[in-house]
């Protein structure tokens, strides 16, 4: 095949990897911050966020949506990859808290999607975008070795302590978040 234009699978790959996936958690986030596709925008997350133990509900909100929206648009166009890809980690393993009391499977409300999501996300982190990327375009300025440990390892201590955080507030008030705003917050509030 020489002569022929050089497709290179495991690129092509991570290129679908990345729009898939990005695309999906940036539709996600946009349905947190403005309300997008069905979303319930920043008041009405921040109030589902606050029932489900997340406070200040509207900080929480902002905080997610961003991780979401901003993670996976870097991820769709891979820039910034050890950040992005940390980014929708950090933010999926808040919704995996909100999930996981019913189980790992989605269609009993468990934590199947997002757990996926944080996977994909912490291996995009390691692996790199790949050659079909604005990080490749860019020369890697923002996707250097040394990034990859300081953006996971950031990540899983603010996720430790913002979902350890929800933890203790639920202990301390009542054991299962409950009421309409967390009846009602379905996928679109996590």
């Amino acid at each position: 095949m020489s002569g022929c234009f050089p497709v290179h699978r495991r690129d092509l790959g991570l290129l679908l990897l990345r729009l898939g996936v990005g695309g999906a958690l940036a539709a996600h986030g946009t349905q947190k911050l403005f309300g997008w596709f069905g979303g319930h925008g920043i008041e009405g997350t921040g109030n589902a966020m606050e029932s489900m133990g997340y406070a200040p509900g509207k900080p929480s909100a902002i905080a997610s949506g961003l991780a979401e929206a901003g993670g996976g648009t870097l991820l769709a166009v891979g820039l910034a990859t050890p950040f992005a890809g940390a980014a929708a980690a950090g933010g999926m393993a808040g919704a995996a808290a909100v999930h996981a009391p019913h189980g790992f499977f989605a269609a009993d409300g468990g934590y199947e999607l997002p757990a996926v999501f944080g996977l994909v996300g912490t291996a995009l982190a390691l692996t790199g975008a790949g050659r079909y990327s604005l990080d490749h375009a860019t020369c890697h300025v923002l996707d250097r070795g040394w990034m990859v440990p300081l953006a996971l390892a950031a990540t899983a201590t603010a996720a430790v302590c913002v979902v350890g955080s929800r933890q203790r507030r639920l202990r301390n008030g009542t054991e299962e978040p409950s009421g309409p705003a967390a009846e009602a917050s379905g996928p679109a509030a996590e």
